[in-house]
């Protein structure tokens, strides 16, 4: 019997021992499922790191910053376009974000620059520009038109009862969100008769980045259709032109590379905003901020 019982117990710690490696083998496969999983999240994370400044960029700062002037730090003096260019990027990014869009078109089918703009969703952005320029739509009756709104935002307009909607030194306050992103420095700068306040650009990569997301949206990823383009990139495509900055992206190309770029983005620019905005999943108000700068 003591022999019996001794054999029993030793195939019990046998089967206990079996029990306890196959334990620890799969503790030992999970730990490395894991670790696996943790540095896929940290390759993820690194990716995402590399461009969380560009994709932290508003539409009016990526214009912005495609119209500074590397080394000197300002936009041309001879640029009488970007200044409502801003604007019309903002109603883009507020509708982009939910924040607006157009009254509907009625049976009698208004065009785009007929329509007023209403406010959709007052949540704040985050961006005070933005917050602000969404603060002066809501509280607004009558609702304005696009055309309206740049007017009014930029300041251009005969009505003094309207001049508190004019948004002020928007580029000073762009150039400096830009600073605090990291992407551009201040210096004062003399200029024989005043001085006046510069942001050179001091993280080249940000801008590299963004001009090499311009060029490939119309060479190596151009699909010859608008509504499969990215929006916003589209966006900022027919934006940089109606704010006059946007061959400073393809300056950098060769002839040939250059030619066949400005070719596309004339056939970008020779859409007709009112068709292209009865298509499905386009953003209407973008349109009608593109038929504005092109009617």
């Amino acid at each position: 019997m003591s022999s019996l019982s001794q054999r029993s117990s030793g195939l019990v710690q046998r089967r206990t021992e079996a029990i306890r490696t196959a334990a620890a083998a799969d503790r030992e496969r999970e730990s490395g499922v894991e670790e696996e999983e943790a540095a896929r999240r940290g390759e993820e994370e690194e990716d995402e790191k590399g461009d969380s400044k560009e994709t932290r960029l508003t539409l009016m700062e990526e214009v912005l910053l495609l119209g500074l002037k590397d080394r000197e730090g300002y936009t041309s003096f001879w640029n009488d376009c970007i200044s409502s260019g801003l604007r019309g990027c903002m109603l883009v990014e507020l509708a982009l974000r939910g924040r607006l869009h157009l009254e509907p078109c009625g049976v009698r089918r208004k065009s785009l620059l007929s329509r007023k703009v209403i406010c959709k969703s007052d949540a704040p952005t985050g961006d005070v520009l933005l917050d602000e320029a969404l603060k002066h739509i809501k509280d607004t009756q009558p609702p304005e038109t696009v055309q309206s709104w740049i007017e009014l935002l930029s300041g251009e307009t005969w009505n003094p009862l309207k001049l508190h909607y004019q948004l002020r030194n928007v580029r000073e306050r762009l150039a400096k969100n830009l600073v605090e992103k990291g992407v551009l420095t201040t210096e004062k700068q003399n200029f024989l008769l005043f001085d006046m306040t510069t942001h050179p650009l001091t993280n080249s990569p940000i801008k590299q980045r963004l001009v090499k997301k311009v060029q490939e949206s119309v060479l190596e990823k151009w699909v010859n259709d608008p509504h499969r383009m990215d929006k916003r990139v589209l966006a900022l495509i027919l934006l940089a032109h109606s704010s006059d900055v946007l061959e400073n992206s393809f300056a950098p190309l060769q002839d040939e590379q250059y030619d066949l770029g400005m070719k596309r983005v004339h056939t970008l620019l020779e859409l007709e905003p009112e068709k292209e905005s009865t298509k499905p999943s386009a953003n209407e108000l973008m349109w009608a901020v593109v038929a504005a700068f092109t009617k």
